[in-house]
């Protein structure tokens, strides 16, 4: 019989939650590519913002949280930067600008550095 050390199982869970992060940060980046050649306002477009407002407010959450064990000033940066994808997205939705290529290079940084 196997066993593992509480640090052990810890440790895995850190690194599963880390790839479910950079999944759901791929997606991001993949509606926000096809949105990036689609019309403004159009259904990509909308649907791209959507799913970035949805993670990013998910984000934002779990850096709120107390017993999240990254460093506080990590978790203010991640968690300002996060604030400034949602006020881009909404941008993108008001039709007062926004930017989809800046979403896509902030997302696919985020995404690579959880590698």
């Amino acid at each position: 019989m196997y066993r593992f050390s509480y640090a052990e199982i810890l440790d895995e869970s850190a690194t599963l939650n880390r790839e479910r992060e950079r999944l759901a940060l791929d997606k991001a980046v993949e509606l926000l590519t096809l949105a990036a050649n689609a019309e403004p306002g159009s259904r990509e477009v909308m649907a791209a913002v959507a799913y970035l407002q949805k993670l990013w407010g998910f984000f934002i959450a779990d850096l709120a949280d107390a017993n999240n064990e990254l460093p506080r000033e990590l978790r203010a940066s991640l968690a300002s930067l996060g604030l400034g994808v949602i006020q881009e997205c909404d941008r993108l939705i008001s039709g007062t600008g926004g930017s989809i290529g800046l979403l896509i290079d902030i997302n696919t940084a985020i995404r690579d550095g959880l590698k």
